[in-house]
C-alpha cells in the first residue's frame, strides 16, 4: 500500500519527538514550499527529475497523490496508536538519530575528502559519550542539570545512554524477528554489539550536535529546513507501512465479490468462449483430427514450433505435477488416445484435452547423471480457447485471466475508497499544484560529470582505485515475476 516517494532521498530523518513523550509530530499537511524545497535538494543530485516533472503534467499529479496517500497511512497510524507502541517509538527515535547524523555528517564535512561515514568522530568524543553515564548530577552543567531535575532534558531525559543503547538494540531486533519469522531464534553476538554501540554513539554525538547548532542558529537555515522536512517524510513511511499490516484484511476481495463484478459486466462473461470450445469439442469427438483442430482453432502460444508452424497441441513427456491441478487431474482421468467429454476451465480458459500417453516412466528418457529416468511423465493434446483480458485503460498491460484483473481492478478500487476517507478523517491538506524550479546548466553540467565518473567506476577492473570519494554503487538485481503464458495450462 505503502508508495515510493520520487522526491525523498536515500537518507532517513530526524524525529522530534522524545522517546520520553513530546508533542507528536503531525504529519496531516505538506506545504506548496515544503514539495518545492524537495525538488531543489533532489535536482542537486539528479536535475532530470525537474525535466521529467516539467515535461510530464500527469507525473506531479501522480506524486501529489503519493505524499496524499503517504500521510494519510501515517496520521491514521498515529491515531490508531500504533506510533505510541514502545518498539514503534523507539525506532522512531532511532530512524531519526540516523538520519540527522548522516546528512550533519554529509554537511559539516563536505570538504574534507573522503572518510567512512561518522569517520570524523574522534574516539574521544566516544569514550566522553559513555562516560557521561557516570558523572554525577552535580557536575553536569547547571542549566542541563536543572532541565533533567524537572524531567525536561533532551531526549536521554533521565535514562543513561547505556539504557538508550538498550532500548534501541531491543527495539531493532524486535522489527528484525517482526519482519522475518526465521531470525526469531537470532542472537546478536558480543562482537556485533559493540560495533552497534559505537555506531549508537557517533550518531547520538552528531544528533546533538544538529539540534545545538541548529537551536543557536548555526547552521544554514534551508539544510536544517530540508532535514526536518525529511524527518517528516521519513517518520510518515515507516508509519505508513505499519498501517498497511494493520489495514491488509480491509483491502482483501472475495470470490464473491469478484462473481459479482464479473455478472455486472457482460464483456468479461466468457460465455462465448464457452460456446466456441463446445462446438470445437464435438467436433473432437465426432472424430475430426484433433492435431488439425489444434492447429487451427487453439489460442495456446505454446502449439507454435520454432518453425511458427503447429505442433498439434501436444505436450511431450509431461511430468506429473506440472499442469494446473484441474487440467491433469482430467488429462489422467482418461485411457490414451481418448478425448475429454467435458470441457477443462482453468484461469487461462476452456480447454478440450486428448490424452495420448498414459503416465508411466519412458525407458527412453534420460536424467541429469547420464541413467534412466524415473520420473513419471504422460503426452497429452489440449484445444485452448483463451479467456484472457487486457486492461482497456492500459495498452502496456499484459494479458491475465479475468478474475486476476477483476481481483486487482477491486483491489485498486478499495484502496483509493480507504485513502479517500483516511484523507478526510484525518484533514490530510497537500497543494493541488506546484512549481518545478528551473534547472541550471551548471546542475545539467554536474549531472554529466557524475555520470561520467560512474561509468568508470563500473568500468574498472575488480580491485582497481576508481576516482572519486565513493565507491561504486551495488546494483540490486531484481527478478521479475515472470507473466504467465496465457494459453499454456502450467502449474501455478
Amino acid at each position: 500500500m505503502v508508495v515510493a516517494i520520487m522526491l525523498i532521498g536515500v537518507g532517513l530523518v530526524v524525529w522530534k519527538k522524545k522517546v520520553g513523550g513530546e508533542t507528536h509530530q503531525s504529519f496531516n499537511t505538506l506545504s506548496k514550499d515544503e514539495i518545492e524545497l524537495l525538488l531543489t535538494d533532489a535536482a542537486r543530485n539528479n536535475p532530470a527529475i525537474l525535466k521529467r516533472f516539467k515535461d510530464n503534467p500527469d507525473l506531479k499529479k501522480t506524486q501529489l497523490d503519493s505524499f496524499r496517500e503517504l500521510l494519510a497511512e501515517a496520521s491514521e497510524a498515529q491515531a490508531t496508536g500504533l506510533a505510541d507502541q514502545q518498539t514503534n517509538k523507539q525506532e522512531l527515535d532511532s530512524i531519526a538519530a540516523e538520519v540527522t547524523a548522516v546528512n550533519y555528517d554529509r554537511e559539516v564535512n563536505k570538504d574534507k575528502g573522503p572518510m567512512p561515514p561518522f569517520g570524523f568522530v574522534t574516539d574521544d568524543q566516544v569514550k566522553a559519550y559513555w562516560g557521561e553515564d557516570d558523572q554525577p548530577a552535580a557536575q553536569k552543567s547547571g542549566f542541563a542539570s536543572f532541565m533533567d531535575k524537572l524531567g525536561l532534558g533532551h531526549a536521554a531525559d533521565t535514562r543513561t545512554h547505556a539504557v538508550e543503547f538498550d532500548d534501541f538494540l531491543n527495539a531493532k531486533i524486535d522489527i528484525l524477528k517482526q519482519g522475518n519469522p526465521e531470525m526469531k531464534d537470532r542472537q546478536i553476538s558480543d562482537e556485533e554489539k559493540e560495533q552497534a554501540k559505537e555506531v549508537f554513539a557517533k550518531i547520538r554525538i552528531y544528533r546533538k550536535e544538529f539540534n545545538d547548532k541548529a537551536d543557536a542558529g548555526q547552521l544554514d537555515p534551508q539544510f536544517v529546513a530540508k532535514v526536518r522536512l525529511q524527518i517528516k517524510l521519513q517518520q510518515a513511511q515507516f508509519l505508513a507501512r505499519l498501517y498497511a499490516q494493520s489495514a491488509k484484511d480491509q483491502l482483501n476481495v472475495t470470490d464473491e465479490e469478484v462473481a459479482k463484478y464479473i455478472s455486472e459486466h457482460p464483456e468479461l462473461d466468457p460465455k462465448e468462449k464457452r460456446a466456441k470450445a463446445d462446438d470445437i469439442l464435438k467436433r473432437a469427438i465426432g472424430g475430426e483430427d484433433f492435431a488439425a483442430l489444434a492447429d487451427e482453432f487453439s489460442e495456446d502460444p505454446g502449439n507454435k514450433g520454432p518453425d511458427g508452424k503447429g505442433k498439434g497441441g501436444l505436450y511431450k513427456d509431461v511430468p506429473k505435477g506440472r499442469m494446473v491441478p484441474a487440467f491433469e487431474t482430467a488429462a489422467l482421468s482418461l485411457e490414451a488416445g481418448q478425448v475429454d467429454p467435458q470441457l477443462v476451465e482453468s484461469d487461462y480458459g476452456f480447454h478440450i484435452v486428448k490424452l495420448e500417453r498414459k503416465l508411466g516412466v519412458d525407458p527412453t528418457q534420460k536424467s541429469g547423471d547420464g541413467k534412466p529416468s524415473t520420473t513419471e511423465t504422460y503426452d497429452v493434446r489440449h484445444i485452448l480457447i483463451s479467456t484472457m483480458t487486457k486492461d482497456p485503460d492500459d495498452p502496456m498491460a499484459r494479458e491475465m485471466p479475468v478474475k486476476e484483473f477483476v481481483k486487482g481492478k477491486l483491489g485498486e478500487q478499495k484502496q483509493k475508497d480507504l485513502i479517500d476517507k483516511l484523507v478526510a478523517k484525518n484533514f490530510v491538506q497537500v497543494p493541488d499544484d506546484f512549481d518545478v524550479p528551473e534547472v541550471t546548466p551548471e546542475q545539467l553540467d554536474q549531472m554529466k560529470k557524475q555520470q561520467e565518473q560512474l561509468q568508470q567506476q563500473m568500468q574498472a577492473p575488480q580491485g582497481a582505485p576508481t576516482e572519486g570519494d565513493a565507491p561504486p554503487p551495488t546494483v540490486k538485481k531484481v527478478d521479475p515475476k515472470a507473466a504467465p503464458k496465457a494459453a499454456e495450462p502450467k502449474k501455478k
